[in-house]
């Protein structure tokens, strides 16, 4: 062997054994590897919540079909109601498929959002929505979960306004997430996309 080939496996060695642990780092940050080797999802899971008639809401009350999911507020003056609204008519946007699929909305501000607020905000983005609230100990649970960011940043008389994570997240009939759900698009592309996990 020459000093030539020697050099060149040696090179060769060291790029494949940077690769491994690169890969190896990528897989571990974004979920796909962890102590219990690969997983399909690292957001979302079980949560008990109460839904917008008072009643307990958990996630198993949507296995069987997809969802989306939105953290928001009902005092929320612009992202929120958008969001819902865009939401709304993806899912009228199914036609016949619609109640096959459901929104949810997730407050992230318990403190204010009682069962009855959230009951009168969705039923202004149409029939197919679910709100939920709950303790404070029970929406921090949901956030960790979700990897929902919510902070309370006050304002003038004392008031509040609550600055989150303002993504839908595509949830499969199992559950498990799939992947952010863009409604930068018509609602009838997004609902094509939605009719794929009915």
């Amino acid at each position: 062997m020459t000093v030539r080939t020697s050099h060149i496996l040696l090179v060769l060695s060291a790029f494949l054994a940077g690769l491994v642990i690169f890969l190896g780092v990528f897989m571990f940050a974004t979920g796909q590897l962890g102590p219990s080797g690969p997983s399909a999802s690292a957001i979302g899971g079980p949560f008990k919540l109460i839904d917008q008639d008072g009643k307990p809401i958990t996630d198993q009350d949507f296995k069987g079909r997809p969802f989306l999911v939105f953290f928001g507020y009902t005092h929320c003056p612009d992202v929120c109601p958008t969001t819902m609204f865009e939401i709304g008519e993806v899912l009228r946007a199914l036609g016949s498929d619609s109640h096959r699929a459901v929104g949810l909305f997730i407050t992230v501000d318990p403190e204010r959002d009682t069962p009855a607020d959230i009951k009168d905000y969705i039923s202004s983005f149409g029939p197919l929505m679910r709100g939920a609230t709950g303790d404070a100990a029970a929406i921090a649970a949901v956030e960790k979960a979700y990897r929902v960011y919510a902070k309370k940043v006050p304002t003038e008389n004392g008031d509040y306004s609550v600055d989150h994570t303002a993504l839908v997240y595509l949830m499969d009939k199992q559950g498990r997430f799939v992947a952010p759900f863009s409604l930068k698009r018509r609602p009838e592309e997004a609902a094509a996309d939605l009719r794929k996990y009915l």
